[in-house]
């Protein structure tokens, strides 16, 4: 009789859900199934939230499934904090999520020799697909994702030059990593001022009373206000900064056939958190001249976008980030570098999320990304 290869997962698995169920029997297709689950520690730790289920009832309900060999609480912490168990069992197959995929994990396959599966998150029969971020209310408040001239809203960079950010409000049909550059912490503080969702109203009143909120008097470091405007409107938007923290004119679309164009372009590459220690200010070098190619990079990006150039589209987003690497130089690292050059020949252009430091790597393409996902924008 032939023998059984050995499959592991690993994940939090909070409020047990069909979709959950389906990514487990996907991943039995391939064999004998072990989950090694994160401990309430190591869930808290990665994403500043205590679980819905503690640990002993997560093992519980994973191990009751009559498609799960065995299952087991994590040892480690972080994002590798199944490491020792995996080391351990030797799987042949380590499984996983297309939004938990991440070069860490595909590289210590290789360095193991266990092969490295991207689920196709089929949902069982007729069943609606299912996430633990639909399931929780709050989190229908948007994230942010930042296109192009992400700085120019800070007034040490565009006092230089004049210039303007480009963002997308981001449906989270998926839980982004906290300090990832999606605005996360912008985020938190919209569901302690609005619960559940971004309320009818002005947006850009909206939106001012988000930036107050996270920047209240006596702040000394000021979260940009691309942050609480990228979460709050709608569409595509083109924010002008002019030596201000609030911008002096905002463009928004949001024609549906053009917010496709772009959904369907754009990749996300997930990396890691950024490390706690992260200075992205360390080094920093703003001059005349690089906060004009920053601002020139994000016009002639607004541009591709509103004529649908995806050639020009992927070109100005690359030509974006490197003009902020050269006023911030610690944003990027060589570990990114090499993952940048994996799909050089793919894809159009690139940037990092956010301050960079990790986060995601977002790929302009008109052809798949391997292990990478797509967003869907708010309308």
């Amino acid at each position: 009789m032939e023998k059984r290869k050995k499959v592991f997962v690993s994940g939090c698995y909070d409020m047990l859900h069909s979709g959950h169920v389906a990514f487990f029997e996907e991943a039995a297709t391939y064999g004998d199934l072990y989950v090694g689950i994160g401990s309430d520690r190591t869930v808290y730790e990665l994403k500043a939230r205590k679980t819905i289920n503690t640990e002993a009832e997560r093992l519980y309900m994973v191990k009751a499934l009559r498609c799960v060999k065995d299952a087991w609480i994590n040892s480690g912490s972080g994002l590798l904090d199944f490491e020792k168990e995996l080391r351990l069992l030797r799987p042949d197959i380590f499984f996983v999520n297309s939004d938990g995929a991440t070069p860490l994990k595909a590289q210590l396959c290789k360095e193991l020799g266990i092969q490295y599966v991207v689920s196709k998150r089929i949902p069982h029969g007729n069943l609606p697909a299912r996430s633990t971020t639909l399931l929780r209310k709050e989190c229908r408040i948007p994230y942010r994702l930042d296109l192009a001239g992400g700085w120019l809203d800070q007034p040490f960079v565009s006092k230089y030059c004049a210039g303007p950010v480009l963002t997308v409000s981001v449906e989270p049909e998926c839980e982004f990593n906290d300090r990832s550059g999606m605005a996360s912490s912008t985020r938190k503080k919209a569901v302690e001022l609005w619960q559940t969702d971004v309320p009818e109203g002005d947006k850009e009143k909206l939106a001012k009373m988000l930036f107050c909120f996270e920047n209240p008097p006596g702040t000394k470091y000021f979260s940009g206000s691309q942050d609480s405007l990228g979460i709050v409107l709608p569409g595509v938007n083109k924010l002008e900064y002019a030596g201000d923290y609030w911008p002096v004119s905002i463009e928004s679309r949001t024609d549906a056939d053009l917010l496709r164009w772009i959904e369907s372009r754009l990749w996300l590459y997930p990396l890691y958190p950024r490390s706690a220690s992260y200075d992205v200010m360390a080094d920093v070098d703003v001059t005349p001249a690089k906060a004009q190619a920053l601002s020139t990079a994000a016009r002639s990006c607004w541009e591709a976008i509103l004529t649908r150039d995806a050639v020009a589209f992927g070109r100005e987003v690359r030509n974006a980030f490197e003009a902020q690497i050269a006023i911030f130089p610690h944003m990027i690292s060589d570990d990114i570098l090499t993952e940048i050059e994996r799909y050089r020949s793919v894809a159009l252009g690139w940037k990092l999320s956010g301050a960079g430091g990790g986060g995601y790597l977002i790929f302009v393409s008109e052809k798949p990304i391997e292990n990478a996902m797509q967003i869907h924008i708010r309308r």
